[in-house]
């Protein structure tokens, strides 16, 4: 184990987590929400530092970021945990293992291996991802430095609750993240465990910080792809910046919610329409492929970058612009 970060002791031998914006109190011997940081009489632990659940060599399309160096290979790492309860999670038999099980799996890596492997597999990024990489902060942090060090971009593939404290810490070393932006506040409470807002306020402030912002959201049916909550999702991402990607992907049943259909090629399109005409210049489709996966530029619709699922088949832009009208096209090309 080895003593967390953002914490505070509290009377009676409690402690209080300040990683997330669950703010977890947690008493002697428990642990917080997430199922890998305890209060060890008094000292918060966390119980996941260096302990990989997974290891593989990604597309950075598959994160999914369309706008950050298309076509490169991001090596991509994951501990068990998770600080949300998502009923749909892809991930679940890891993310929420050791808090439904008690167990805590994975191999100890050092952050000097992780860079090296990544290096060696000719990848240009580390991805923390697959599980929620908050609750793996202390451990992402020191490989991020690292990374940093040999010349490796970092990114994060997260849900956005994350502090505000932790977001400014990592800042510094972080190049790109796409954030799940799931739904309204009722599906967050009701879906997820969560609350909406302060993931609002996480993506406002890793975009004016200066990080490179991609936002997916799951459009699942019954739950959250009403108009009227795309809309919504799309105009909150227009009043940040019209330039933010959005990915709007289709669900598949898994895990506690099997009792809503697949989402349908029209309804992603539908969707996909909603975020242009809310004024959005990038709007993806996403996990059926040929659905809205290239990049149009949004001055003369040039066709810029083509796709199809999680490989690059042509990369038109020239130093960040439309070889064809001169338009800037946003992102890290």
């Amino acid at each position: 184990m080895t003593e967390a970060m953002f914490y505070e002791k509290l009377e009676g031998g409690d402690v209080r987590c300040g990683l997330c914006n669950h703010f977890c109190r947690i008493k002697p011997n428990k642990r917080g929400i997430c199922g890998v940081r305890e209060n060890e009489n008094g000292t918060l632990e966390t119980l996941v530092y260096g302990k990989l659940i997974a290891m593989h060599v990604d597309p950075i399309e598959k994160k999914p970021l369309y706008h950050f160096m298309p076509g490169h290979l991001s090596y991509s790492i994951a501990t068990a945990g998770c600080n949300f309860r998502c009923l749909h999670c892809q991930n679940a038999e890891i993310s929420q293992m050791p808090s439904e099980k008690g167990i805590i799996p994975g191999e100890e890596v050092e952050a000097e291996r992780v860079v090296a492997e990544a290096l060696a597999a000719g990848c240009k990024s580390i991805a923390y991802t697959y599980t929620e990489p908050t609750i793996f902060f202390e451990y992402a942090l020191d490989v991020s430095k690292l990374a940093v060090e040999r010349g490796l971009k970092n990114v994060f593939v997260s849900n956005g609750y994350m502090s505000e404290e932790a977001t400014r810490l990592i800042e510094p070393y972080l190049d790109a993240i796409n954030v799940d932006l799931k739904g309204d506040d009722e599906f967050y409470k009701k879906v997820c465990g969560a609350r909406l807002d302060p993931v609002k306020r996480t993506i406002e402030l890793m975009w004016s910080l200066g990080i490179w912002v991609e936002v997916t959201t799951l459009v699942i049916p019954g739950y959250n792809d009403s108009d009227q909550k795309l809309r919504e999702i799309a105009e909150f991402l227009v009043g940040i910046s019209p330039e933010i990607p959005w990915h709007v992907t289709a669900f598949r049943p898994t895990y506690k919610l099997k009792d809503a259909p697949p989402t349908s090629a029209k309804t992603i399109r539908q969707a996909a329409e909603i975020g242009r005409n809310a004024g959005l210049s990038y709007v993806y489709g996403g996990n059926i492929p040929g659905e809205d996966e290239n990049t149009v530029c949004p001055s003369c619709g040039e066709t810029l970058v083509e796709r199809f699922s999680f490989r690059v088949a042509r990369n038109g832009v020239v130093e960040g612009k439309c070889p064809k009208c001169g338009e800037g096209v946003a992102g890290v090309w």
